[in-house]
Parts: C-alpha cells; sequence; structure tokens
C-alpha cells in the first residue's frame, strides 16, 4: 500500500468519524426535544381532563342552584297564593306567611349572585367559561405536541440509519424532520402560529 492511499484511508475515516459524532450529537438533541415534547403533550391532555372535569363540576353547581332558586320562588309564589286565597287568616299569621314569602325571595336573589362566597350563579358561570377556556386551550396545543414526537422520532430513527449505512444525506434529511418536529415542540407550548390541518 502507498502512503498516499494509507493517508487518504485515514483522512477518510476522520471525516467519517466527524459525521458519526455529528449524528450522534443530533440523535442526542432529538431525543431531548422528544422528551420536552412528551412532557408538554402528557401535561396538555391532562390540563384539558382536569378543566373539563372543573368546568362540568362548576356547571352541576350552578344547576344545583338553579333549582333550588326555582324551588324558593315556587314555595314563596305558592305562600303568597295561600295568602290572597284564604281571607280568614289572623293579622299574626299573615305577617308570618308574608315573612317566609320575602325570605325565600331573599334567598332565591342571594343565589343569583354570591360575592362574598364566590357561589352564587353568576360567579359560578364566570368559573366555568375560564376553566372551559383553560381547557379548550390546552385541546390546541395537543395535537403540536402529537406530531412534534411524532416527527422527532423518524427523525432520530433516519439519523441513526444514516450512522450504520454511512449515508451523510439521510442525516440532513433526518435533520431536516427533527427541525419540523422542533418547531412544532415550540409552537405546541407557545401556540404562536395555527396551523389549519392541526387545529383541534
Amino acid at each position: 500500500m502507498k502512503a498516499e492511499d494509507a493517508a487518504e484511508m485515514m483522512d477518510q475515516d476522520k471525516e467519517n468519524d466527524r459525521f458519526k459524532q455529528r449524528a450522534a450529537v443530533g440523535i442526542a438533541i432529538l431525543a431531548m426535544l422528544l422528551a420536552i415534547t412528551g412532557l408538554g403533550g402528557a401535561n396538555a391532555g391532562k390540563e384539558a381532563t382536569n378543566n373539563n372535569i372543573y368546568a362540568a363540576n362548576q356547571y352541576a353547581f350552578y344547576q344545583a342552584k338553579n333549582i333550588r332558586q326555582t324551588d324558593y320562588n315556587l314555595a314563596a309564589d305558592a305562600i303568597e297564593l295561600a295568602f290572597l286565597q284564604d281571607g280568614s287568616l289572623n293579622a299574626e299569621a299573615r305577617a308570618a306567611l308574608k315573612a317566609k314569602a320575602e325570605a325565600y325571595r331573599k334567598t332565591a336573589a342571594r343565589y343569583e349572585s354570591e360575592p362574598e362566597t364566590q357561589e352564587g350563579k353568576k360567579e359560578l358561570m364566570v368559573r366555568a367559561k375560564d376553566y372551559e377556556s383553560k381547557r379548550d386551550h390546552a385541546l390546541k396545543q395537543d395535537p403540536y405536541f402529537d406530531y412534534a414526537e411524532a416527527l422527532l422520532q423518524i427523525a432520530i430513527v433516519l439519523i441513526s440509519v444514516s450512522i450504520v449505512a454511512t449515508l451523510p444525506w439521510l442525516a440532513i434529511v433526518g435533520s431536516i424532520v427533527g427541525a419540523a418536529g422542533g418547531l412544532l415542540m415550540v409552537n405546541g407550548y407557545t401556540l404562536a402560529v395555527e396551523i389549519p390541518f392541526l387545529a383541534a
């Protein structure tokens, strides 16, 4: 073997080693992004589920308050009707019935809004809408994380195959796919750009 051939083979080995090192670093970076994407996707899923439950609870509480409010109004109406129909009631009984009807009306009115306890129908509706908004935000994030995970996994496979097969062009394709996955991951966290086919 000539010295020139040996030097050329050594240069080629060095170049292959550099390629393998760069590819390995690229795989490590993609694996880190994949872990961050998985975390974001899991959190978005949990947040969507939890906020959906919280919203449903607030609506159920709202409905219970509405039913109680209706019951109190019906009871007050019944008392007032009885009061009007029965002329034989003495003044004391009339005063007691009137006070009871007024108490029922006050309770029914209080159920409409209770700022001090935050448990009036108005406050419950605001909270329910807030939980729905948070749920919808998490549901918008989720598809970006799903597609980012898929692209990052494909990129890792492509770059791994490029090392084994010594095909630098395959590493370039894997890097492009990985960059697309990374951008989708960032968009999953920020929702900076809405991609129509990924919108929930």
